[in-house]
């Protein structure tokens, strides 16, 4: 654990990251991508032999972000997108899509916690009103975690993605406190760390990896786990009490 400087009496709200702070990111989406390429094979199978094949759906992905960029920022409607433009090419139906996606995306929602991220959420939303802040498409109240959330901002609704000041700030809005009075947690030294550290908020380093911090402007404090984080927070509490 690194302490070096969080000061616990600014903080009057939490803006918490999601994906590999909260669960792992990448079996979610394996397994996301499964569930469509079974559907696919079932509704679309023209479709389901397309992105069988090698770079095709990269082609289609970058020809996507190249002719709409406004998509960049909102997940939910590039993964659209991106099925619509496939089930054209491969001569499937269009009005696939949306029933695609929503087999994707309700498989999104199916995440493994870590350990610690229930108890932490109990700690933290009894403490300060907690604000989703994501580049991701995962919704809390799918999820099952809306409960412990004051709000969510995703990339699509601030018009930015992480690591421009802007969703951060955004962040702040909807807590309703300035930046200065938010302590950022999230896993990313670039995403999550110079983003916040940018906007001007205290930033928590949750270091599962054990890996080094690569920015020239260090966290307030960077821990293992939410556990650590909040055992901290609960000391340096009892201080300023």
């Amino acid at each position: 654990m690194l302490h070096k400087t969080l000061d616990i009496s600014r903080v009057k709200a939490i803006t918490l990251d999601l994906d590999n702070t909260l669960w792992s990111i990448w079996p979610t989406v394996e397994r996301s991508e499964a569930v469509l390429q079974n559907w696919l094979a079932t509704y679309a199978p023209a479709t389901h032999t397309l992105y069988a094949q090698s770079g095709t759906m990269r082609t289609i992905r970058q020809q996507l972000s190249h002719e709409r960029p406004d998509l960049l920022h909102d997940l939910s409607a590039l993964r659209r997108e991106l099925i619509r433009r496939a089930l054209l090419r491969a001569g499937d139906s269009p009005a696939l899509a949306e029933p695609a996606f929503e087999v994707f995306f309700a498989e999104r929602q199916r995440v493994d916690l870590f350990d610690d991220v229930l108890p932490a959420l109990k700690f933290l939303s009894d403490r300060f009103p907690v604000v989703a802040l994501s580049n991701g498409n995962a919704d809390v109240r799918r999820i099952g975690l809306g409960r412990y959330f004051h709000a969510s901002v995703s990339a699509s609704d601030a018009g930015a993605a992480k690591p421009d000041v802007r969703i951060f700030q955004r962040g702040a809005q909807v807590a309703g406190v300035p930046v200065t009075r938010v302590l950022h947690i999230g896993h990313d030294p670039h995403l999550d760390g110079a983003g916040a550290l940018g906007a001007g908020m205290q930033m928590a380093w949750i270091n599962r990896m054990g890996l080094d911090w690569t920015h020239t402007t260090e966290p307030h404090v960077a821990v293992a786990n939410l556990s650590d984080l909040c055992k901290l927070m609960n000391r340096l509490q009892g201080v300023v009490l």
